[in-house]
């Protein structure tokens, strides 16, 4: 055999080296969730969280490379692919809550069913189909600090994304990886439910782009009364206390019921009543929030207590461009 023929079988024997995105995706808190529900029951929950992350992956162009308990390991020819993939599999999950389940201990509130997702692009090394690599070891890396509901990924990543979906996107910190002499950029991905980041995306980078991916305030309103949350005015306490900013006469409200709360260019709703927060999106199933909370999105409106009814005691929101 030839110098010349035995390099080119070694080439071919060699794992393959390529430029891909590596991406995982696991369950927040699954732990808990055993403990909560009970095995069967948790694995159900996870089973369909983990339904929900394949498909998402293989309709943005992504290979589910495994699957090892509550977490997902997938490739995408780029960073955006793995970006659209992400966002997808927060959406996807997220919608889980508001489907009907015959199984009435399989409903619980949004928080049980948040996934945590990482990602970052470079070359990989593939090898019987597994994937070995820097690139492999940073994206697990960014898994593992994102909390749940969060999409974390690099700077070096960011910066391979289309303009569009680079600007959704915020730097967090730089962080020190063990085994890298340099310490890596971390970017958060700033996803939202809801048709304004598809529409986003169909759209050149520009201001009215950019304020449809972030809204600006958000209003409430109650009978004839109106309040706006802004940066100026991040939060308010909703509840049957006087001194509440949005005061419910209904019996079955706490006197501090929940709370509206901006965070960066976010608004949450949290419960911390003893009978429940109801809250509605327009289109939507009504969901519970026991302790809970939920990301307001688009309109809807919450109710104290009980569910919704047509009553000057239910807060419609909205959000203001």
């Amino acid at each position: 055999m030839t110098d010349e023929s035995s390099q080119t079988l070694d080439s071919l024997l060699l794992p393959q080296q390529m430029d891909a995105a590596i991406l995982f995706a696991d369950v927040a808190g699954s732990t808990h969730l055993y403990e909560l529900f009970g095995d069967q029951a948790a694995k159900k929950l996870i089973d369909a969280c983990l339904r929900c992350m394949r498909e998402a992956a293989v309709d943005s162009r992504g290979r589910v490379v495994k699957i090892i308990g509550d977490e997902i390991m997938c490739v995408f020819p780029d960073a955006e692919h793995a970006y659209l993939a992400a966002t997808e599999m927060q959406i996807r999950v997220g919608e889980l809550a508001s489907q009907p389940v015959l199984d009435a201990r399989l409903q619980p509130g949004l928080q049980s069913r948040a996934i945590r997702v990482g990602f970052h692009a470079g070359p990989v090394i593939e090898d019987n189909g597994d994937l070995f690599g820097d690139t492999v070891n940073v994206a697990s890396r960014m898994t593992s600090i994102a909390k749940a509901n969060q999409i974390m990924t690099t700077g070096a990543t960011v910066a391979r994304l289309p303009d569009l979906l680079r600007i959704s996107t915020r730097e967090i910190a730089a962080l020190a990886v063990k085994g890298k002499g340099e310490a890596i950029s971390v970017f958060e991905v700033i996803w939202q439910t809801g048709e304004d980041l598809t529409m986003a995306i169909t759209m050149q980078p520009t201001a009215a782009s950019v304020s449809m991916i972030v809204p600006r305030s958000l209003r409430l309103e109650r009978g004839e009364s109106a309040l706006v949350l802004d940066p100026d005015h991040p939060g308010v306490v909703l509840g049957r206390d006087p001194k509440c900013a949005i005061v419910v006469s209904d019996r079955q409200a706490s006197r501090q019921h929940a709370r509206v709360e901006r965070r960066r260019d976010k608004f949450f709703l949290v419960d911390q009543s003893t009978n429940g927060t109801f809250v509605t999106f327009d289109g939507e199933p009504e969901i519970v929030l026991l302790r809970e909370e939920v990301m307001l999105r688009g309109r809807g409106r919450i109710a104290f207590g009980h569910p919704a009814v047509d009553d000057e005691e239910t807060v419609r929101f909205s959000m203001v461009r």
